[in-house]
């Protein structure tokens, strides 16, 4: 019978071992632990005390693991007042709900009361804004055109470290997430998680800014009608 739990043991550890996915390698070491212990238990006249208690704080440390990764994926440890973001846009819908939590603690989210000049062209940005509903009004290079909801603003000036290329000034009463840059720089840099998680949303919106976007000299034909707002890089 001690023979069978440490192979039984061995061979829930080398499963564990092949596999990629964190949440199933872990039952399989939890379950290994398990026969550890029983052999530990049975192999001797006597149980084999510390080496039962050293197998039972490891699973311990095994089921705290496991509690965080059921936990990151969870919808139910979503902010509450954040919850319609992560719902009804599709910017974030690349996060697991762990990293859009992480990503989100750092954001104050306002309504505006009236219209905000959030970015002069060709001067600094600071903060990254996330517009969750409302609309903006864009001057670039002598053009002014309108951006819709959902949508990122400052993105590419935190990326590349550059002035703004833009005016944008956001409408009163818009819904409005804001992020400063300096506190997104220090998290990335201490965090490489929550840096993916930041340029894997960011990326979403200017691929989809991209797939969007309509020249300024583009006319639209005659039999045809634009079912969305025309949308333009911005920033």
């Amino acid at each position: 019978m001690p023979d069978l739990l440490v192979a039984a043991a061995a061979g829930t550890y080398f499963l564990g071992y092949l596999t990629i996915n964190q949440i199933v390698l872990r039952l399989f070491v939890l379950t290994g632990t398990l026969f550890y212990i029983a052999y530990y238990a049975t192999a001797a006249d006597t149980p084999l005390w510390v080496a039962i208690w050293t197998s039972v704080a490891l699973l311990a440390s095994n089921l705290y693991g496991l509690f965080l990764l059921f936990a990151g994926r969870s919808r139910w440890s979503l902010p509450k007042g954040f919850l319609d973001v992560y719902q009804d846009t599709d910017r974030f819908s690349s996060l697991t709900p762990g990293d859009f939590r992480a990503l989100i603690r750092d954001a104050t989210r306002i309504t505006l009361d009236e219209d905000l000049i959030v970015s002069n062209e060709d001067h600094d940005l600071d903060h990254l804004y996330y517009l969750v509903s409302g609309g903006a009004h864009v001057t670039k290079k002598g053009r002014a055109f309108r951006l819709p909801s959902n949508i990122f603003i400052g993105e590419v000036a935190y990326l590349l470290q550059r002035n703004s290329a833009a005016t944008i000034t956001l409408d009163a009463g818009s819904d409005v997430l804001v992020w400063d840059f300096d506190t997104l720089r220090r998290r990335s840099a201490r965090r490489p998680r929550y840096k993916l998680a930041l340029e894997a949303v960011v990326s979403r919106d200017l691929a989809l800014k991209v797939a969007e976007a309509v020249s300024p000299e583009a006319t639209a034909h005659p039999q045809l009608s634009l079912g969305t707002e025309q949308v333009a890089l911005v920033d």
